[in-house]
């Protein structure tokens, strides 16, 4: 070999050789260039899989959930449709569809209904094995494939023009390590491209944590539901042990609550004047109803005689009976000692004139008993007043006594029965008017026993309020102004109302709303009700709307 060649050779080589090292340099750039890229959006597909577990631990609205649980897993893997199911008598029952390629939302807090039938639980079906077997499963294509039945997504496909390929499905277990529930997802797509791809191992992965995840937030979620179901439960037997100890009182808790949110909706809606700027939130509205349904549950300490005391003289039962009883027995003494002294003038041989003048005299006196006993008929029901002089009678008839078997003296009336019958207004007694107002602070002791949550943290002093009045002369606090929370003003004014304008009282008849309105501005003129609060009720005519809402059968009780 001559130089030239040799040198032509070394030449050939050095420049093969540099051309080697730029494919290899060339290579690994793309080979790093590939792997940052891949590390990269891993990195960043973690970091979000972190950022979606914090978003999905505050939220609390199941259908909201399971919707940002699908929007997410999409999100993240790139996938143009998605389901999910969640474990339900034994079946598999659709929470959540949706496809971005046929437009196609439905379930979820907003979405349409879906109408699908639930899956049954048998492995041919993909979603339903992974939900028996508790594994996730991955497949490129579902055309491709004989592990499963896809002849429903085949059908499907036929019917929308849509082709399916792969999926990604993997199980959702709860802390307990069952399945609750099945994500699929469906047709992943290269972020450059727009290409269907396979759903990657890394992506397998993820959704699986993402699931697992999920799964822990739809349990917290169904617990923190449950737990508001059997709060929901317990107001509902409160409401109806007050309802089986009186009828009368429960009718009356169902009504104030709604009135209540009647007129909380009225305020609400109001665009001018002095509440244009008071709203309720969602959980505002749903603590107020609470209280409003809660605010007589002290009522269960209260005796049933007072509460339905439909006379002035009822206990037990109407003790006017006692004094007919004890008419009729003065009556009949009257006409034996009338007739015992007829008999003696006539054995005296005395003129008929005075026997006459005798049995005269015994039928005034007749008369008189029979008048005294329709006078305390009428005094033992209750009305809007008693006047002084019809105090004053009663008071006269008590001081009249008569002579018993026993010879001993005995009132007409008893001082029970004079204090009972001198009521003035209504048909209770001072005395039983503060034990029934004793309710209010029983009510309150009950309330603040309970542990209620944050949302729910003011039922206490709202329904403790209902009875305060805007002079401090209420009870059981004695608050005044502004010491009383703005929601126990209202449902004073509520209450208030609905006592008025109930037809089912023992004790009055159900008054006309002029009546009602009259009684309200009049509580406002003496500051025990909030005068805005009354004009708005009379104004807005709040309590028309009430009874075309509840009353014509229209809403049930919420």
């Amino acid at each position: 070999m001559d130089i030239e060649s040799a040198s032509n050779k070394t030449e050939i080589s050095d420049t093969l050789r540099f051309s080697n090292d730029e494919n290899l340099n060339t290579l690994l750039k793309s080979v790093v260039g590939e792997v940052t890229a891949h590390a990269e959006r891993l990195f960043e597909q973690i970091k979000k899989l972190s950022d979606i577990g914090r978003a999905l631990s505050g939220v609390y609205d199941l259908n909201t959930l399971l919707e940002m649980i699908v929007d997410q897993a999409r999100n993240f893997t790139n996938a143009d449709a998605g389901t999910l199911y969640i474990v339900e008598e034994n079946t598999l029952r659709f929470k959540i569809v949706q496809n971005d390629s046929l437009k196609i939302r439905m379930g979820g807090k907003d979405g349409e209904s879906i109408p699908f039938a639930p899956v049954e639980l048998n492995e041919s079906n993909v979603s339903a094995y992974v939900a028996l077997k508790g594994v996730s499963v991955n497949i490129p294509d579902v055309y491709n494939t004989d592990l499963f039945d896809f002849t429903g997504p085949k059908k499907f496909d036929q019917s929308t023009g849509y082709r399916s390929q792969s999926m990604l499905v993997v199980p959702m277990r709860d802390h307990y390590g069952d399945v609750i529930g099945v994500l699929q997802l469906l047709n992943a797509t290269n972020f450059t491209t727009g290409d269907v791809t396979t759903f990657s191992q890394d992506y397998e992965s993820l959704t699986e944590s993402l699931a697992s995840q999920a799964a822990v937030s739809i349990t917290n979620a169904k617990l923190i539901s449950n737990m508001a179901e059997l709060f929901e439960a317990f107001v509902k037997v409160m409401a109806t042990a007050i309802d089986e100890k009186s009828p009368v009182t429960g009718g009356h808790i169902r009504r104030v609550a709604d009135l209540t949110l009647t007129m909380a909706d009225v305020i609400h809606n109001t665009k001018e004047g002095p509440y244009k700027d008071i709203t309720f939130t969602q959980d505002q509205i749903y603590e107020l109803r609470i209280a409003a349904y809660m605010h007589d549950i002290g009522k269960v300490t209260s005796p049933v005689e007072i509460v339905e005391k439909a006379k002035k003289l009822q206990t037990i039962f109407d003790r006017i009976q006692y004094i007919r009883l004890r008419m009729t027995y003065i009556s009949q003494k009257i006409r034996l000692d009338g007739q015992n002294a007829q008999i003696e003038l006539l054995k005296n041989g005395s003129d008929p004139k005075k026997i006459n003048d005798l049995e005269k005299e015994t039928q005034v006196k007749l008369k008189e008993v029979t008048e005294i006993r329709e006078f305390i008929n009428k005094c033992n029901e209750p009305g809007e007043f008693l006047d002084d002089d019809v105090i004053d009678r009663l008071k006269e008839i008590s001081q009249m006594t008569y002579t018993d078997d026993e010879g001993i003296q005995q009132p007409f009336l008893t001082e029970d029965e004079l204090l009972n019958l001198s009521i003035r207004r209504g048909s209770i007694t001072e005395t039983e008017r503060k034990k029934m107002q004793d309710h209010a602070a029983v009510t309150l002791k009950m309330l603040k026993q309970i542990p209620f949550t944050k949302k729910l943290k003011n039922i206490p002093d709202f329904a403790g309020a209902h009875h305060e009045f805007i002079n401090g002369k209420g009870y059981p606090l004695g608050l005044k102004g502004d010491e009383i929370p703005f929601e126990g003003k209202l449902m004073a004014v509520t209450d208030i109302a609905e006592a008025l304008t109930a037809s089912d009282r023992p004790y009055k008849k159900a008054m006309p709303l002029e009546t009602v309105y009259r009684i309200l501005r009049s509580m406002a003129e003496k500051e025990e009700l909030d005068n805005t609060l009354v004009e708005l009720f009379i104004e807005k005519e709040v309590y028309k709307i009430y009874q075309q809402k509840y009353e014509n059968g229209n809403s049930k009780d919420n």
